[in-house]
């Protein structure tokens, strides 16, 4: 039976996924996972092989769901990634109500066509394109995996397909993480090969009105990155009498927003400069005493730098805000003191990572005593991860007070490592497939590209492009074996060569986010489809 094979068919398939608003943490990112093990069970291929889909749970109450196809006693298996999850739609206005109801909202985008940009309102006046929270990023590739998927119920592949669909991509990708032993287990119980993974996210455009149509060999990675500023407090009323963490973490900004010395160029591939992802104090109440202490986290992308080198970089913009924070406070000291006056305090900032602030802390209190704090704390724990190493890190400091003021660099979840398959001959082969039947079937020109920008999943089971040990990360983070623990086995075990192929759209995570239809649902399942098999004999 064949139900998701025409763009018509696709097109429907794609709104009932996308009526569920599956914001990440949302209840409905839980149902979508239940509508897909409902349409699916139902197939002839799952009533006779119950036991190939599944869900998983998350220690959270969300789940992942697994389904395999299973060609005969073949063990090559390919494996389809996708994730169902969506960001929030405050960003939509009047049109909030209608986000997830992609016919009726761009219907009533033709009713308002002076609401959209020049290049939105373009698309849609072509009529072809489908506006709404998802269709892009990226319910329109778990769309094309269905597809796939129900080809090889079909028998249309020599080998195994294995859908993951996944929660939670959009913000820590816990639902990936959670998908790395089941992956594990599905291997060892099948006795499966694990041949490559193959990623529906979307193109992304290099640029505004960017024409090229791309295919990426890996994915870019991330870290985050970020600086608690400890100060010296003081009352209001006598301002030269400490440093105020919004001074220090205001300098700070100033070195890390847009730097140019972390833009990472890999042939005619660049990372975007780091940007501040938060920047706060943390004085929760009102008074008239200066904060004594503020955080700034920042987003920084990388491609095959190693954590070392980032970290080397990170530190010479803190050496260089010190500079200015000094600099600051004695300028205006100058201005406000006179003839013999002076303050008793004299600013000196110690630039710390926090392995070293931890080292300092044991110094002075022991280690049981430092690891009975942070216990107390981690059996406490109400916060988010980004919040509670921000917790750990400030509850160091405020035992090293001595050394204040301080900036300290830490690192915080989520983290991506930048993968690759770039040079692995199986994915060079495939990525000429999808180009030479896109130019031959259809006209159009495929380009490789070696990094998917967006962020994605693949960086959990691809091969790793940085020569970076993860131990320079983990040292510096805090959260570390205290309520969370990086998956470095269970990753190393299922570490597959990686492409991504995915549909045709424009504006993800803005509210102008939509999918071209034609490309994505009459030419981009064919294209795909070659590619799986030559990928199978290769």
């Amino acid at each position: 039976m064949k139900v998701w094979q025409t763009k018509e068919q696709l097109t429907d398939l794609l709104c009932s996924l996308v009526e569920y608003p599956s914001i990440t943490n949302s209840d409905e990112e839980i149902a979508i996972i239940e509508y897909l093990y409902y349409i699916l069970e139902d197939r002839d291929y799952y009533k006779k092989h119950p036991d190939h889909l599944k869900r998983h749970p998350l220690d959270d109450g969300r789940q992942l769901l697994t389904a395999l196809v299973k060609n005969g006693e073949a063990e090559e298996t390919i494996v389809l990634l996708a994730h169902v999850d969506v960001v929030g739609v405050e960003d939509y206005g009047s049109y909030q109500n209608l986000a997830f109801y992609p016919r009726e909202l761009t219907q009533e985008l033709h009713k308002n066509s002076s609401d959209l940009p020049k290049e939105a309102l373009k698309d849609l006046e072509s009529g072809n394109w489908l506006f709404g929270r998802g269709t892009m990023d990226m319910k329109a590739g778990l769309t094309v995996h269905l597809s796939l998927l129900e080809k090889a119920m079909n028998g249309e592949f020599e080998g195994n397909l294995l859908l993951i669909a996944v929660p939670d991509e959009e913000v820590n990708s816990e639902g990936m993480l959670a998908a790395l032993p089941a992956l594990r287990e599905i291997k060892e119980q099948e006795s499966l090969v694990y041949k490559t993974a193959l990623n529906g996210e979307p193109m992304f455009s290099k640029y505004p009105g960017d024409p090229a149509y791309y295919l990426y060999t890996g994915s870019i990675g991330k870290a985050l990155p970020g600086f608690l500023c400890y100060g010296k407090e003081t009352h209001a009323g006598e301002p030269f009498g400490g440093l105020n963490a919004n001074l220090m973490v205001s300098y700070l900004a100033q070195e890390m927003e847009l730097n140019e010395a972390f833009i990472e160029k890999v042939g005619e591939e660049r990372t975007p400069p780091p940007i501040s992802l938060m920047q706060r104090d943390l004085k929760f109440e009102y008074s008239v005493q200066t904060p004594q202490a503020a955080v700034a986290m920042y987003n920084v992308l990388y491609m095959k730098q190693t954590i070392k080198e980032l970290n080397e970089k990170l530190l010479l913009a803190a050496q260089r805000a010190k500079a200015k924070i000094i600099n600051h406070y004695h300028h205006q000291a100058s201005y406000y003191l006179e003839g013999t006056q002076t303050s008793a305090f004299h600013p000196d900032i110690t630039i710390l990572t926090y392995d070293q602030l931890y080292k300092e802390a044991v110094e002075r209190y022991g280690e049981m005593e430092v690891e009975r704090r942070q216990n107390r704390l981690v059996k406490l724990r109400d916060q988010g991860d980004r919040d509670f190493s921000t917790t750990l890190v400030q509850s160091l400091a405020s035992l090293c007070k001595d050394i204040s003021p301080m900036i300290v660099l830490f690192y915080s979840p989520p983290f991506y490592p930048a993968v690759s398959s770039h040079h692995d001959p199986m994915i060079q082969h495939g990525a000429q497939t999808a180009m030479d039947y896109a130019r031959t079937h259809y006209g159009e020109e495929l380009e490789v590209v070696e990094y998917f920008t967006g962020l994605s999943d693949l960086s959990f089971i691809g091969p790793t492009s940085a020569r970076s040990s993860l131990t320079d990360l983990t040292k510096q983070m805090p959260i570390h074996g205290n309520g969370f623990e990086w998956p470095a086995e269970d990753m190393e075990s299922i570490t597959m060569p990686i492409i991504n192929v995915g549909p045709l759209g424009r504006d993800p995570h803005q509210w102008t986010e939509r999918l071209e239809l034609t490309y994505s649902f009459e030419k981009l399942p064919k294209i795909v489809t070659e590619t799986i098999h030559e990928l199978f004999k290769a």
